[in-house]
């Protein structure tokens, strides 16, 4: 996601101590770590480590005021500083554990430099090769590279070994996700040609390439930032459309395989603002440990990126049926 957008978000307090303890999550507020710091990791990907039974959540991170250029111009960008990763064991309280990714600003030309774009990290675990492996998309400042980078790690909490980006199989790749089916075939989503069509496309056995297996869906239909997740032996998809910084209407479809046909089925969002995403933008699905499945969004501030906020809200499954409504706070446990 990116471009200016007229949205602007007021900046409000941190939460109290109180409310960081209370077990409960507060949609569009400052969610602070168990440091007493804004979490730093937008465009969210999360990891249940099936070795530690930890939940990892990796982001970009975003500490500076926006100011980077692009030649002359001052964009409504960051400079990229890396890869962020927090830890949890109930998905409320999350630790800060460092950049697990860094940039190179050493090196003008490497794919980390500040001046590029790093964007949409996503980790999976491999259980046979016991490898963490970490996809993204990365670009260059005026997006025309629209590639996806793969790193690896022999941990969740890093470093990651940056190997390289490529276009998959040839296409054009931007906003995109990972995801590990449960017979261990994994996949990587894109947004692809010129952002017009979603790409679904098969990873080989160590998640570090492609196997040429690849489907188009939603053809010039200008859908991004995708999600995807497995319930009831049904595969759900919600994406975003394509407006830049400004939110929009999001949509699902569901399948009974990852590679489709898959059939649209409409907003997933119900109630007042739900036509704006609740003003956020989706970037991930978790499940939490009663089952409870959860809509990670994020609600961009293209003015103040470093105060994006995060935007977590229950999710109901009726078969085929989601609905995602507002709530002011709740947990998962009511």
């Amino acid at each position: 996601m990116k471009t200016d957008s007229p949205l602007f978000i007021e900046a409000s307090p941190p939460q109290s101590e109180e409310i960081q303890k209370s077990g409960s999550y507060h949609p569009g507020e400052v969610w602070l770590d168990t440091d007493g710091n804004p979490i730093d990791a937008h465009s969210a990907g999360l990891l249940l480590d099936p070795v530690s039974e930890v939940y990892f959540w990796y982001g970009e991170a975003k500490p500076n005021p926006n100011g980077a250029k692009n030649g002359d111009e001052i964009m409504d960008r960051t400079d990229v500083v890396g890869i962020s990763c927090y830890s949890s064991k109930d998905l409320y309280q999350w630790k800060n554990e460092g950049l697990v990714l860094q940039a190179r600003p050493d090196d003008p030309t490497h794919d980390l430099h500040p001046s590029k774009v790093l964007e949409r990290p996503k980790v999976v675990y491999n259980s046979r090769t016991k490898k963490y492996i970490m996809w993204m998309h990365i670009d260059d400042a005026f997006y025309k590279h629209a590639s996806a980078g793969v790193a690896v790690s022999n941990s969740p909490v890093g470093p990651f070994e940056y190997l390289h980006s490529l276009r998959p199989l040839g296409d054009e790749s931007r906003d995109m996700t990972l995801f590990a089916d449960d017979d261990g075939a994994a996949y990587l989503l894109f947004s692809s040609e010129n952002n017009l069509t979603l790409h679904i496309a098969r990873l080989t056995d160590d998640y570090l390439g492609f196997t040429g297996e690849v489907t188009r869906h939603f053809i010039e239909q200008k859908r991004e930032a995708p999600i995807i997740f497995k319930h009831g032996g049904l595969y759900f998809l919600i994406t975003s459309g394509l407006t830049g910084w400004t939110p929009n209407q999001a949509q699902y479809a569901v399948a009974s395989t990852v590679m489709g046909p898959w059939k649209v089925m409409g907003d997933p969002c119900v109630g007042e603002d739900a036509v704006t995403t609740f003003q956020g933008q989706g970037t991930y699905a978790v499940q939490a440990p009663n089952g409870q499945w959860i809509f990670l969004a994020d609600r961009w501030n293209p003015h103040s990126l470093m105060d994006s906020r995060y935007l977590w809200l229950p999710m109901e499954i009726d078969g085929e049926r989601v609905a995602i409504r507002w709530k002011k706070s709740w947990s998962y446990e009511s």
